[in-house]
C-alpha cells in the first residue's frame, strides 16, 4: 500500500535553553520554512507528493542541524538553503541520495 505522501521530511527544530547544542542554533526553523515554501512553489507540497514537518530532538544534536527523509529513512545535515535546494532536486525530484550531506552511520 502506498503512503499518503511520496516523501515525508522531518526537520529537527529543537531548542535547548541550557546551552547544549541543538538544531535551532543553526537556523533549523528558517531552513524548514524555506523548504516548505520552496516545495509549495514547485507544486510538490501536497497529498500524494511531499510533506514537510517539524520535529523535536532526534538525538543527533552533535551532527545538526538534521532532517530525515521518509520512506527511505535517509538522514541529512545541511548548512543553508542551497543544501536544501540540492536535497529537493537530487533526492526528492530525481530519487538520488545526496551523499555529501548524508549523515555518517545513518541508513
Amino acid at each position: 500500500m502506498a503512503g499518503y505522501y511520496r516523501y515525508h521530511l522531518f526537520f529537527c527544530v529543537n531548542q535547548r535553553d541550557d546551552g547544549t547544542p541543538c538544531c535551532a542554533e543553526h537556523g533549523a526553523r528558517r531552513v524548514r520554512d524555506y523548504a516548505k515554501e520552496r516545495l509549495k512553489a514547485l507544486g510538490l507540497h501536497a497529498p500524494g507528493e511531499i510533506r514537510v514537518n517539524k520535529a523535536g530532538c532526534m538525538g543527533r544534536c552533535d551532527q545538526g542541524p538534521v532532517l530525515v527523509v521518509y520512506p527511505e529513512g535517509v538522514w541529512y545535515t545541511y548548512v543553508d538553503e542551497e543544501d536544501i535546494d540540492e536535497i529537493i532536486e537530487q533526492h526528492l525530484r530525481q530519487g538520488r541520495v545526496v551523499e555529501r550531506l548524508r549523515l555518517p552511520g545513518a541508513p
